[in-house]
């Protein structure tokens, strides 16, 4: 068949061939019905299934069992499969659908009133079925979803019956539960926020006032906020897990990361652990109506790095983005949630103003009627009626009756309100008591005025109506994720070293698979290996099972990046016959993969002298010269603790201009950097040397930090930059060893305050010092050496006794650390705060020597002068004659 005879049917597409025979095909797009059909269902899928609508916060389905809610409400539960087949009457779709949506909704424990098992967020149980399980409206649901004289109504799908197209709800309701749907070709994720913080922003955007708003999730947890860009595309939510260490060998997991439960995350952890990220012995899953997951670790593996290892590689930490799309007036609209807010708040004044209106109506309708009614029976308007024979006339008689005496009325009297006067019963008129009826007529007044007053206040009444909300429903609603700052962790850093890494140093290869050649060190699967090579190259490679990196390698590690405290130390021949020289370096950020020349990059440069250094060290090397010409001084000594330490690229300093015999290694060295600076971040609880938050001080390699917490234990740890600080803490600082606690603390058992003073005994111990009764407390704890106290007492039988100062270190000598300490008082204490210490000079510190720098490349020997460090740190100079 001929192609070009083909015409294509509606609907079809095919290639078209193109005049210019140098262009592409071309596609005809897609018409007739298929267009049509899909543009259909796609509009179906977003309006009606996926995205929630701003008026209401619902979607279709969860609209129409709030609706079958409230037709079936009696006040008692009814069973969800009843609830389920009564909103089929206006859902197009199966039960399976309803039933989901409903047991969702239920598990909010907002809207509806449960009874049964609806499942557990936590552990991901599913629901029972639903004739098992039963529901009701919450009385905040009766509240704020339901007033059917202000609700909009059209037709079911099937046209049989009235369903609302929005709930009128007077209440933010789409950002208190979230949203998540996806549609075609767009999808919204609005995250779930705090009942009573979405009042109080409410509540301030009525007062005109800026307001912040930030997610809370129903599983607790922690989140880092700052990246959540108002719920817009683009923003991101990071969400941890809270863990806390129980003892040295258990960690336990108290709060989860939203969107996950404890199933999903425990077979998490156990892939981590399969796949040697981290290690742990055994899981414990304790959760029921809390959560709790004890993880417990092996022998010798740090709690510190474990927890970062769990948020590294496992859905201990989860990272949400956030999407806010809504529909209003039928079209999709992407706004965030401050907007959503704003709408919902607007919603809600408009809604109660209608409210208003309509209840002003119906009280000036019944004020209307009241006094209509009293003039017909106090003028006995009623006898006129007695000789009239038709309706007509009846309707007449009290027309003309009543037009004396209604003057004062806010409208005309109609034929309805006559018809309603002749429906009156002789029994009621022969009881009419006027004084009864003034006194409902000035009632109605009342209202109508208060009506009015809240209309024209509408802004107050509205603030009125949420702090009410608040009031009746807030309660047990606190916050229930912590917001807090993330650091980032580096997952080089918290891997489990699972593998070993090997070099085949004279064929040039590096991997976890050379496993019959040298073994260099543990490694993980992520790490990054650094290599240098005799020419004097280096690069830095992913590890993997073998890797050619050059051959003739002269050092091989594992790579840290950013890392400035390992140093190398190099001494090389510039060419084949030039001169030597001598440099100290650090690599902190390299290109993966790429050769980077150490050398000045003339052929046949080579290094001839390697180490690296993971704290700084500068040994002491004896160099040998070859025997040339009429050379005296064949050996010398060179001290790497005289160079500077300057980037990879640097020249180095010129060594000697004679050819080098060999090198020995004569004194090994001690570090040469100075103390490491270390602060502590408050935002993340967190120890850094990046100079944020607080500076703790300069610290060796043996310094440690002193902590105390509220519940009086006291620990030293080394200040690794992994460590997890447990909340209660009240101080951190670096560990003077000499310098005592004091502490003032009241005794469970005794019911008295004692004071005590001691020192830290055992640096690797966690150790408690003040009483272990359930009610025994610390007071106040000082770590100045002379700490002053200020006891302020109770009254006694009206008697005020006089406030005292305490010098602790007047009251108390330096005891052991388990002393009960010696009584404070026995008078009844109202309160103690810590006063400003008393002056004191503390012991001055042996003064570190200072590092030893050479700034500019300058010759440390020509093979005639020498130059060494004696033992002063002065520099010597030695002239060898020729």
């Amino acid at each position: 068949m001929d192609e070009e005879n083909l015409e294509p049917l509606e609907g079809e597409h095919f290639y078209e061939k193109s005049d210019n025979p140098e262009s592409q095909d071309t596609i005809t797009k897609v018409t007739g019905m298929y267009k049509d059909w899909f543009l259909d269902y796609a509009s179906y899928v977003i309006l009606e299934r996926a995205v929630p609508a701003i008026e209401d916060g619902f979607k279709p389905v969860q609209r129409r069992i709030m609706h079958s809610l409230k037709e079936l409400d009696d006040g008692r539960y009814n069973k969800v499969a009843n609830v389920v087949g009564h909103t089929m009457q206006y859902h197009p779709h199966g039960d399976a659908s309803i039933g989901d949506a409903m047991v969702q909704i239920g598990q909010k424990d907002l809207l509806i009133d449960t009874q049964g098992n609806w499942g557990n967020i936590l552990t991901g149980d599913g629901a029972a079925a639903p004739r098992y399980i039963e529901a009701r409206l919450s009385k905040f649901a009766l509240d704020v979803l339901y007033s059917p004289k202000i609700t909009t109504w059209q037709s079911s799908y099937d046209g049989r019956k009235n369903e609302p197209v929005h709930l009128p709800v007077k209440f933010p309701l789409l950002l208190a539960q979230g949203a998540e749907g996806i549609a075609v070709g767009l999808s919204t994720k609005v995250l779930p926020h705090n009942f009573l913080e979405l009042i109080d922003a409410s509540v301030k955007i009525l007062k005109k006032k800026p307001f912040t708003i930030y997610p809370d999730f129903p599983t607790g947890g922690v989140a880092d906020m700052s990246n959540y860009n108002d719920g817009m595309r683009g923003g991101r939510v990071r969400v941890r897990a809270k863990i806390s260490q129980q003892d040295k060998s258990t960690l336990v997991i108290t709060q989860i990361p939203f969107t996950t439960n404890t199933t999903s995350l425990i077979d998490s952890i156990l892939k981590a652990n399969e796949k040697g990220k981290i290690k742990i012995r055994k899981i414990e899953d304790n959760t029921a109506a809390d959560v709790e997951i004890l993880i417990h670790l092996p022998n010798g593996v740090s709690p510190d790095k474990t927890i970062d290892a769990l948020y590294a590689f496992t859905a201990c930490e989860t990272s949400i983005a956030p999407l806010g799309c809504v529909i209003q007036d039928q079209k999709p609209l992407f706004v965030g949630v401050s907007d959503m807010l704003r709408m919902s708040t607007d919603r809600t004044v408009e809604l109660l103003r209608s409210e208003l209106e309509i209840e002003l109506n119906e009280l000036e309708e019944q004020w209307h009627f009241q006094s209509l009614e009293r003039i017909f029976i106090e003028n006995r308007i009623y006898r006129r009626i007695e000789e009239e024979e038709t309706w007509e006339g009846v309707i007449q008689a009290i027309d003309e009756g009543l037009k004396p005496f209604t003057k004062h009325l806010k409208r005309a009297v109609t034929e309805e309100d006559i018809v309603r006067l002749t429906e009156i019963r002789i029994k009621r008129i022969s009881k009419f008591d006027i004084d009864k009826a003034q006194e409902k007529i000035e009632a109605l007044e009342g209202d109508i005025e208060q009506v009015k007053h809240n209309l024209e206040h509408i802004i107050d009444f509205a603030i009125d109506f949420f702090q009410n909300l608040k009031e009746k429903y807030g309660k047990g609603r606190e916050r229930k994720t912590e917001i807090r700052n993330f650091d980032n962790i580096e997952a080089t850093k918290v891997v489990l070293r699972n593998t070993k890494l090997y070099v085949n140093r004279e064929e040039g290869f590096v991997g976890t698979g050379l496993k019959k050649d040298e073994y260099v060190a543990d490694c993980s699967d992520i790490d990054d290996v650094i290599v240098f090579l005799r020419d004097g190259n280096m690069m830095v490679t992913k590890v993997d099972v073998k890797t050619f990196v050059g051959k003739d390698i002269i050092y091989v590690a594992v790579f840290t990046k950013n890392d400035k405290r390992t140093i190398y130390n190099m001494i090389y021949r510039d060419g084949k016959s030039g001169p030597s020289y001598v440099k100290r370096f650090n690599v902190t950020s390299i290109t993966r993969d790429k050769l980077y020349d150490l050398t000045q990059g003339n052929k046949g440069s080579q290094i001839v002298y390697f180490s690296g250094n993971p704290n700084g060290e500068a040994e002491v090397v004896t160099i040998l010269l070859r025997q040339v010409g009429s050379i005296k001084k064949l050996k010398f000594d060179l001290d790497f603790a005289s160079l500077a330490i300057k980037g990879r690229a640097s020249k180095g300093n010129k060594v000697t201009r004679y050819p080098i015999k060999r090198i020995e290694l004569k004194e090994k060295g001690i570090s040469t950097l100075k103390p490491r600076r270390i602060w502590f971040d408050d935002t993340v609880q967190r120890l850094n040397v990046d100079g944020r938050g607080e500076l703790l001080g300069e610290f060796k390699s043996n310094d440690r930090l002193l902590i105390i917490n509220q519940s009086g234990k006291v620990k030293t740890i080394i200040p690794d930059l992994s460590t997890h600080f447990e909340e209660g803490m009240i101080v951190l600082e670096k560990w003077v060893p000499k310098k005592p606690i004091s502490a003032i603390y009241y005794d469970g058992e005794k019911t008295r305050y004692y004071i005590k003073r001691f020192l830290v005994e055992n640096e690797n111990k966690e150790e408690i010092f003040i009483t272990e009764h359930p009610n025994s407390q610390l007071e106040i704890v000082s770590t100045d050496y002379r700490p002053v106290a200020e006891i302020i007492f109770s009254k006694v039988k009206g008697v005020q006794k006089e406030t005292l100062e305490v010098d602790l270190e007047g009251f108390i000598a330096v005891k052991g650390i388990k002393a009960l300490g010696n009584q404070l008082t026995t008078d009844k204490v109202r309160q103690i705060n810590l006063l400003e210490s008393l002056p004191y000079d503390e012991p001055e510190e042996e003064p570190e020597p200072e590092e030893m720098e050479v700034k500019d490349e300058v010759d440390l020997t020509d093979g005639n002068t020498t130059i060494s460090l004696d033992d002063d740190g002065q520099i010597t100079l030695s002239l060898d004659d020729e």
